[in-house]
Formats: structure tokens, sequence, C-alpha cells
């Protein structure tokens, strides 16, 4: 695990799977089976190398007769499925009520589907093990959230033309996002803009951006890149990547442009 928090919440939901087991005198291999899981599975829960899906800790804590005591960790253990960076953003995200995005290689992740999310993670390199890449889809769906919240934030994002062309996943999945993006598009809370690869004037060509501006009037910045992932609160540095993030949209085709322009990508995918 990549933070000590989510090391020591494993750690603790697995010594208690353990002392329920063994106070229940049963092995390894005998809970796996009488709650639908392998053995290694158990094992590595009870080691705090993986992380317990709530069915299994509800199936557990009745196979164990724990009284919903393994039931009621699974908030805590809900919280350290997603990576701490992941965590961060999005309690960031879940404090904004404005939230502007400019992504230039692909979607940005709070548009994504999960199948194109899942693509993505997969060309990672080095690779992703199997469970770590499903970690961080499910993590990147949580954050998603925030388009459900009331009241709504503003959310507005400008991709790159080439976000819309690439077929990450195949053609297929690039044509369910883009159909995601679309009725993303529609809710009155959100713009989406895109900005055409011909365009010669262009304020972003510095990398991606977040901006987010938090209900205590406080304003972040957010970058990522290769090797790091960095919040910024130096309000000098916040004013040049808001600063940017305005003359990007002000470059990028409108709203209204914009649906239509995906509109005809889209039928170009068929």
């Amino acid at each position: 695990m990549e933070d000590e928090e989510t090391a020591a919440v494993l750690r603790t939901v697995g010594r208690q799977v353990k002392v329920w087991r063994e106070a229940a005198g049963m092995k390894q291999a005998e809970l796996g089976a009488a709650i639908g899981y392998g053995d290694e599975m158990v094992s590595s829960v009870e080691r705090g190398r993986r992380v317990p899906k709530p069915d299994f800790l509800d199936k557990a804590d009745e196979a164990l007769g724990a009284g919903g005591k393994l039931s009621a960790m699974k908030e805590d253990v809900e919280r350290a499925r997603y990576p701490k960076k992941v965590r961060d953003l999005a309690k960031l995200e879940e404090e904004a009520v404005e939230l502007g995005a400019y992504a230039n290689h692909n979607m940005h992740g709070l548009l994504q589907t999960p199948e194109y999310a899942r693509a993505l993670y997969a060309r990672r390199r080095p690779a992703y093990p199997e469970d770590e890449i499903e970690r961080y889809v499910a993590a990147r769906m949580a954050r998603q959230r925030v388009f459900e919240r009331v009241p709504a934030p503003l959310l507005t994002f400008v991709l790159e033309e080439v976000t819309l062309r690439r077929p990450i996943g195949g053609k297929m999945v690039l044509r369910k996002q883009l159909e995601h993006l679309l009725e993303i598009g529609k809710l009155r809370h959100v713009e989406i803009q895109v900005m055409p690869t011909d365009r010669d004037d262009h304020a972003g060509l510095g990398g991606p951006l977040q901006v987010l501006k938090l209900r205590d009037g406080k304003t972040l910045g957010h970058s990522e890149g290769q090797l790091y992932n960095r919040v910024f609160s130096d309000p000098r540095e916040v004013q040049i990547l808001d600063m940017r993030y305005g003359m990007i949209r002000a470059q990028a085709l409108s709203p209204r442009e914009s649906l239509a322009f995906i509109e005809k990508v889209t039928g170009e995918e068929t």
C-alpha cells in the first residue's frame, strides 16, 4: 500500500477477521468456503495485503457470528480502498463550488466511463496488477459523485481534440465514452469545451491543470505529471493557473460548438 493510513486500516481489519475466525474454530479454507472466497483471499485480508469488499466483511461477520463488528468496518475500509492521492483530491472536489479542468492527452478523470478508465490504467507502464487497476477505477468512479451534489457546483472542462479521437480501449469503448460526454454536457451545471488541434494560439501547452474554488473562498490549483501529483496553494501560483485556464477557455470552442463537434466525432466512430 502506498500510504501508512491505508496500511494501518487494513492491518486492523485483518487482525479482527483472524481473531473472530480463530474464536470460531475455523481454518482459512473453511471460512473461505463458507463465504464464497478462496483461502488465499482470506489469508491476504488477514495479513492486510488485500482490501476486502463490503460483501466479504458482511458474509464473514455472519459466518463468524461477529454481531455486526466486522460489517461496521466497511466505511473505514471503503476509504482505504482508494489511493491517498485520490482521496485527497476527491476531498477537495467535494468542497469545491466551482471546478475547472483542462485535459490534453486523455479524457479528464471526472468524465471517464469505467471501461475507458480501466483501459487507461491497463496501459500504464510499468504494468499495474489487476487488483490495483480495479482499485484505481473504483476510486475514479467514486469521485464522480461530484456531479450529483446538492447544491450543484459549477463544473467546466476543456478537452483537447485528440482526447476525442485516441481509441483508448478500442473503438467501442471510445464511442461509449463520447456518448457519455454528450450526456454529461447536457447537465445545466456542466460545460464541456473542445480545443481544436488547429489552434495556433494555446495557453495550455504547459500541460493539464485544474482550478478549484472552495466553499471557504479559497482557490487551489492542481496539476499531475509523469511522476508527481501536486496541489498548489500559493496565491501567486494559483493565480497563474487560474489565468491560464481562463485563456484556455477563451481559445477553445464554445460549449455549444463543442457539443456539436463531439457529436460529429461520435458519428465518425460509427
